[in-house]
């Protein structure tokens, strides 16, 4: 039986139609698009020279390989994030600075910014397995297949990402509603500079993770207490009033509500807020022009 040669021309229409779902994934694993789209690319080149013929099941070799450079890569950007000028935080997927009528702020957990911060605790493996079998459904039969570990290797896993990740997550739910009214009044309070009025959104223990990438000025390390974030926008829109035109708007990061500001037309920062209950507990963001440079 003659067999299929490694050089054989790829059928692009294959590779296309899961590439969505392996986008989705290794944006996940790396929380970063641009990087996604170069693992993604590198998928694809190891399928290329792949013996096609020995591929029983396309979809699962694609989401193995995908996974395995994704570890890979995490690794490697461990170390290259012990090192990142301050906070570190995942790149926007997509940013819509008009969002409909019909956006609420009721995106899944599994891309908000938040919830991709989170995931930064994991380790590269732990990050994985919990990725393919609570979000990708994967039984963990083909979790352990894929990540060459035991099943019950697997399962100790996904039940210790679950449970440091239900730790840190909200204690009490909150309606889209609920979360698009904070959030406009944080928009309004923090557009006068209403460092009261702040506060008063802020839970006493909130907190302000900024990501400039030492490109641009924000906070070097996360910023503990609502007093303390709302004396920082107090200040900054002091500051800011004298020497640019700020505009800020409510958009939409990854689906997401979220609080875009303009510095004279021009896209400088992107921030996703937490709700717990009826008050803020955590301010995500994004300063880094790298990370929005796509989308301004």
């Amino acid at each position: 039986m003659s067999t299929q040669p490694s050089h054989f021309p790829a059928s692009k229409a294959s590779f296309e139609t899961f590439r969505p779902r392996l986008l989705g994934l290794a944006y996940r694993l790396l929380g970063s698009s641009t990087d996604a789209e170069d693992l993604v690319q590198d998928a694809w080149l190891r399928w290329h020279q792949a013996d096609r013929s020995a591929i029983r099941d396309l979809e699962a070799w694609l989401v193995t390989a995908t996974t395995r450079l994704g570890i890979d890569r995490l690794r490697s950007a461990r170390a290259e994030r012990s090192s990142y000028p301050g906070p570190w935080l995942p790149e926007p997927l997509s940013i819509d600075d008009a969002p409909g009528p019909e956006q609420q702020a009721d995106v899944s957990s599994q891309v908000s910014l938040a919830f991709l911060a989170l995931l930064e605790k994991l380790g590269p493996e732990e990050r994985a397995a919990f990725l393919l079998k609570e979000l990708f459904e994967y039984d963990y039969a083909q979790v352990a297949e894929l990540l060459e570990h035991s099943e019950a290797n697997c399962r100790q896993m996904v039940h210790r990402a679950r449970t440091r990740l239900q730790a840190e997550r909200p204690r009490f739910a909150v309606t889209p509603d609920r979360h698009r009214a904070l959030l406009e009044r944080f928009m309004h309070a923090v557009q006068r500079g209403d460092r009261e009025a702040i506060a008063g959104l802020l839970d006493a223990n909130a907190r302000l993770v900024s990501d400039g990438g030492g490109k641009v000025a924000s906070a070097s390390r996360p910023l503990q207490g609502g007093e303390r974030i709302a004396r920082l926008y107090w200040a900054l829109a002091r500051r800011l009033r004298l020497t640019v035109q700020v505009d800020l708007r409510i958009g939409a990061v990854n689906g997401e509500l979220a609080l875009l500001r303009f510095h004279d037309g021009r896209l400088h920062s992107i921030s996703t807020i937490t709700v717990d209950g009826d008050r803020i507990t955590q301010v995500l963001s994004v300063v880094n022009p790298d990370k929005l440079h796509a989308h301004g």
